[in-house]
């Protein structure tokens, strides 16, 4: 399971050089800006990776400095820490297709685990998420994640969900530790 998930702005103004977009705020374990791709004018595919980071940074930096992003209950969480840019699967077996633009303007391989939690926050919100089944995430790649809502809760005056999302992950290496007899902080220590 994860954090409870909640939207902190729905619906906000944000000006763009070309355009005004509407955008969800919405935290899954971080904030991030929830946008549809079709309304900035870009499909989400490789093709086009340049302009959606560039527009993901736009997006975030514009929300930020108009808007104070502050978790109501821990306040050290605070800022966007990425945008999502969301739009129609192209596997029919998806609810959404989508790419975290996160960091400085990095991107996400898979549907991002807490960005999928904060999307279901929103679709919730809006009365849209189906209780019955899955919601299913893709990336941009093709990868899914699948989530489901198993509980409801509230932070602060927000409400939320308390989202379990599930993906698949490979082994792709291992690390063994090694104590040497001499090191005498093998065991630790304590200040």
């Amino acid at each position: 399971m994860n954090v409870p998930s909640f939207v902190l702005h729905a619906g906000l103004g944000v000006k763009l050089t070309s355009r005004t977009v509407r955008a969800d705020v919405a935290f899954g374990g971080a904030f991030y800006a929830i946008v549809d791709s079709e309304a900035v004018g870009l499909p989400i595919d490789a093709a086009h990776l340049p302009e959606l980071r560039r527009v993901g940074m736009e997006i975030k930096h514009a929300i930020e400095g108009r808007h104070t992003i502050v978790h109501p209950l821990e306040p050290e969480l605070r800022g966007i820490y990425g945008t999502i840019f969301t739009g129609p699967p192209s596997d029919d077996r998806a609810d959404l297709r989508n790419v975290t633009i996160f960091a400085d303007a990095e991107v996400d391989r898979s549907p991002c685990g807490t960005g999928t939690a904060a999307v279901m926050a929103v679709i919730d919100a809006m009365g849209l998420l189906a209780g019955d089944r899955p919601f299913v995430h893709e990336s941009l790649i093709g990868t899914r994640f699948l989530g489901r809502v198993v509980g409801r809760t509230a932070v602060g005056e927000h409400d939320a969900i308390l989202p379990e999302i599930e993906g698949s992950a490979w082994i792709t290496g291992e690390h063994t530790f090694l104590i040497d007899e001499g090191d005498p902080l093998s065991e630790g220590f304590r200040i």
